[in-house]
């Protein structure tokens, strides 16, 4: 292998943005894999995305996005990756050692990159490996509505410091000086001063922006709505824990809703899992293999793989949601039980959220931190947190699929958070975190007693016969989401406290419907 440093890429706007050509010897020109990145292409990150694909006879363009690495022009997050990755290809195509066919692979933001070209890309992309990502990033900004506070700080103060003197480093210093930031008592629109040392344009265009998917901000920097459109084949690998997994299936689902037929992978990761790399590069290899030499024999049988969490074993499926797969509801009981029966007459539970000392989170997905279940039995202990249990479990339960849940609330203050989580109790009592959501309510969903709609994380997991199933109720998860001051603004000075009354009778049967196969 050789590799050609700094290849100059002329944007439309004049600018120049850097990229690193790594390729085998002796091949005469060999399919390409382009990868886009604002986190550099040299070091461990370039050797292992160069070396990986380039001697296994590919040729290798990795290339510093706008402002970072030596690339010319500022980063704007998200906003310029459609103009300048078609400016990419369109050099690519006049380079003389170019062959007529590339491939695109990258996690996380890399993969971001893909999906903003993918549909515009023309014939010559044959295919696409994608990790940990998705086509647009505003929903995993705004979780049912709710700024997510942890991750968006931390990715800016990420980005902001990589390009310094010890960027090296950044991945390690950005998630510790935001969880400084958010324990706090600076203003949200502060913090970003506190955790970089400066402010973040990106982190300030988030907040003014916010949750409003019409608005002009997000025209360039949502693609999800041209997943159809694209044609190449698409692999896709993910996280039961990752932060974009609900969104990065929305994408799998586009596709499979026009016709195509993608590859889906989750296994038992969080974001910056490393267990994770090994196989994305693996299945990566496979994919282009098959799709640009013409070698399917790396290919699965069956293109949906998930590993079963709670019985610990992979498995192949012929698409998600497997099929046969229906719905069961687990409605909250009177005397804080959770059972399939639906419920009789009860007096509502009643917790009382407070924003000057918001609910706190134990785990869940998070961008940049370990995201792993974790026992929730000290959060369980909070008068702010109702905790919903079924009976000891009299036979393995299985739930593969999607989540959500109907809960029937009436409140204080018509602006609250509400969150719902997912857990499975262990005989020794350790609660451990499944799945989670949130869903930031506003007058816009009515008055009086209200039917509040949560989409949780998806799972894959095996309730073992003596365990039972928990679900939590909260009004925060501080600091993964920003605290609900209980006015509507998300920069308030004013704090409204949220008396909160769960309501699980006939009449209004709150539940979590969890997917469930026939036995």
């Amino acid at each position: 292998m050789r590799v050609q440093r700094d290849l100059p890429v002329p944007m439309p706007d004049g600018v120049t943005l850097l990229a690193d050509r790594w390729y085998p010897v002796g091949a005469t020109r060999p399919p390409v894999v382009l990868i886009r990145s604002p986190y550099g292409r040299r070091g461990a990150f370039g050797f292992a995305f160069g070396r990986s694909f380039a001697r296994q006879g590919f040729q290798v363009v990795i290339q510093s996005c706008r402002g970072g690495f030596g690339s010319g022009g500022l980063l704007d997050p998200l906003g310029d990756e459609h103009d300048d990755g078609l400016a990419t290809v369109t050099w690519l195509k006049d380079q003389s050692w170019y062959g007529g066919a590339f491939a695109m692979h990258g996690p996380s933001y890399l993969g971001y990159t893909q999906w903003a070209i993918a549909p515009y890309a023309g014939p010559d992309l044959k295919a696409m490996a994608v990790q940990i990502s998705a086509s647009q990033f505003r929903d995993a900004a705004y979780v049912g509505g709710a700024f997510a506070l942890e991750s968006s700080l931390s990715w800016t103060t990420l980005t902001a410091a990589m390009t310094g003197r010890f960027g090296a480093a950044a991945v390690f210093t950005a998630p510790r000086h935001t969880r400084r930031a958010v324990l706090t008592s600076r203003p949200l629109g502060e913090l970003d001063v506190v955790s970089a040392g400066r402010p973040l344009p990106f982190f300030r265009d988030l907040l003014n922006h916010h949750a409003d998917p019409a608005a002009p901000y997000w025209n360039r920097r949502d693609h999800s709505a041209v997943v159809g459109e694209v044609e190449a084949p698409v692999s896709m690998v993910g996280g039961w824990y990752d932060v974009f997994l609900p969104w990065q299936v929305k994408d799998y689902l586009a596709l499979r809703a026009a016709g195509r037929r993608p590859q889906l992978t989750i296994g038992p990761w969080y974001h910056v899992d490393v267990r994770h790399g090994r196989y994305s590069t693996a299945d990566a290899l496979a994919w282009f293999r098959a799709h640009l030499m013409g070698d399917p024999s790396g290919l699965r049988a069956e293109p949906v793989r998930l590993f079963v969490t709670g019985a610990d074993e992979w498995r192949d499926y012929p698409d998600w949601p497997v099929p046969g797969t229906g719905e069961q509801r687990w409605f909250l009981q009177d005397g804080l039980g959770l059972g399939t029966e639906r419920p009789g007459e009860g007096a509502p539970d009643t917790y009382r959220y407070h924003p000057a000392h918001p609910t706190p989170v134990l785990g869940g997905p998070v961008l940049l931190a370990n995201s792993l279940p974790r026992d929730q039995r000290r959060l369980e202990a909070r008068r702010d947190v109702l905790v919903y249990s079924s009976a000891t479990l009299r036979e393995d339960t299985e739930v593969i699929g999607p989540v959500r849940a109907e809960v029937f609330v009436r409140s204080s203050t018509p602006y609250i958070d509400l969150v719902v989580r997912l857990c499975d109790v262990h005989p020794d009592g350790r609660s451990m975190n499944l799945a989670e959501g949130v869903r930031r309510v506003t007058p816009s969903d009515g008055d009086g007693v209200r039917k509040v709609e949560v989409e949780l994380w998806p799972v894959g997991h095996r309730f073992r016969r003596g365990h039972r199933i928990r679900v939590q109720l909260a009004g925060g998860a501080y600091p993964t989401i920003a605290r609900n001051f209980g006015t509507g603004s998300l920069l308030a000075s004013d704090m409204v406290p949220a008396d909160v009354e769960v309501f699980h009778t006939g009449e209004h049967p709150s539940a979590i419907v969890l997917p469930r196969r026939p036995s």
